[in-house]
């Protein structure tokens, strides 16, 4: 059954909407946020008050206003979308004249009681803006140069102000997720193409810029690069941590050392064991079938939001829930190939299981907005 064929009767109204809920997909949240609050409780030491117990706080918060978004008719997300976006935007210029700096970075605006990064918050609000975008746009109009040109303004403002900031690994998964939508509304492929080959050459500009006075990264991305290139290379320098974690990672076995026994994590060779390289204690102490299992519960959130999208004539809802989804998906499997040597160190934390608040606060928001898309979509009575 087409789109366009289906027909609209109903779509659940008041208290009757938790009936609605997608909560197979919520169960699926909580259990990978469990297995976070376990690792942090881990790497602390056995101290619950360090790490665990605030993510335990962020994530209650997280699920009421999942619950809460979900509640909310999706046309009003689709009418806000555009003031969400610009209202990111002006976020993300604020982070340049007053943000907060941390760890080399100006990431941050401090707002009292919480720091909110908002280039985190850019991630969903881009999805929602390309979604209410296509939604509007005709279909035989989506491949047209004109309104290509749109989305591709639209993604790369957010991306350029997080470049500066520098944050190189949101800004790679903004443009990923842009990408995505662009090319589930229906671009024509040969602009994917043009684009691939652009960023081909853009990267060989990224490596003869280095030593000269137009330098495109700062030295430490370059050194990242230099490290995953070739770990072995500075063992002792840039290239310690990957050799430890992929240490931690092999020494892990099938079934690990055992909770709290990982020597990488608890002797401190691991740099950010509470965020980037959480993964890593996780396989250590857990061993593959820890590790597996954790990517299970992930593949199976971003299956149920498959299913939910495909089930949804809203073509703004079904876009809004694969775009959320595909943003999910990179954020952990960059993580993941991260730590095991597969991609260049680019500090993307591992979703709903390393320490932070932002990146939990907005992913909870965004499953939100996948509940609002699930619970109204029109349903046959």
């Amino acid at each position: 059954m087409t789109f366009l064929e289906y027909k609209v009767t109903w779509t659940p109204t008041g208290p009757v909407k938790l009936l609605y809920f997608n909560w197979a997909l919520a169960v699926l949240l909580a259990a990978v946020a469990s297995y976070g609050f376990v690792m942090l409780y881990s790497v602390a030491g056995g101290d619950l008050s360090r790490w665990a117990e605030p993510q335990m706080k962020r994530f209650a918060v997280g699920f009421v206003a999942m619950i809460g978004i979900g509640l909310v008719p999706i046309w009003f997300w689709r009418n806000v979308s555009a003031l969400a976006y610009f209202l990111s935007l002006a976020l993300l210029v604020g982070v340049e004249l007053f943000g907060s700096t941390g760890m080399g970075a100006q990431r941050w605006i401090d707002l009292g009681p919480i720091r909110l990064q908002p280039s985190e918050l850019a991630k969903i609000t881009l999805i929602m803006m390309l979604a209410a975008y296509y939604d509007w746009l005709d279909i035989d109009k989506v491949s047209r140069p004109l309104w290509v040109a749109v989305p591709v303004v639209l993604i790369l403002l957010p991306t350029a102000l997080t470049v500066i900031q520098p944050d190189l690994g949101t800004a790679i998964l903004l443009m990923a997720g842009g990408a995505v939508m662009m090319w589930l509304a229906g671009v024509h492929i040969l602009y994917f193409v043009v684009v691939g080959l652009a960023g081909a050459g853009a990267v060989a500009a990224v490596f003869l810029s280095r030593g000269t006075p137009w330098q495109l990264l700062k030295d430490y991305q370059y050194r990242r690069i230099d490290t995953f290139l070739d770990p072995s290379s500075d063992p002792l320098g840039a290239g310690y941590h990957i050799t430890q974690s992929k240490i931690a990672l092999g020494s892990g076995g099938w079934t690990g050392r055992g909770f709290m026994e990982g020597t990488q994590s608890r002797l401190n060779f691991l740099p950010e064991k509470q965020t980037d390289f959480i993964f890593t204690t996780l396989a250590e102490e857990f061993g593959f079938i820890g590790a597996g299992s954790l990517l299970l519960l992930y593949v199976g959130i971003i299956v149920l939001c498959v299913i939910s999208a495909s089930r949804n004539p809203s073509r703004y809802g079904a876009l809004l829930t694969l775009g959320i989804a595909a943003t999910f998906f990179f954020f952990f499997a960059v993580n993941m190939s991260m730590v095991m040597g597969l991609a260049p160190v680019v500090g993307v934390p591992l979703p709903l299981v390393s320490y932070g608040g932002s990146a939990m606060l907005i992913l909870m928001i965004g499953f939100g907005l996948v509940q609002s898309a699930h619970v109204h979509r029109p349903r046959s009575k």
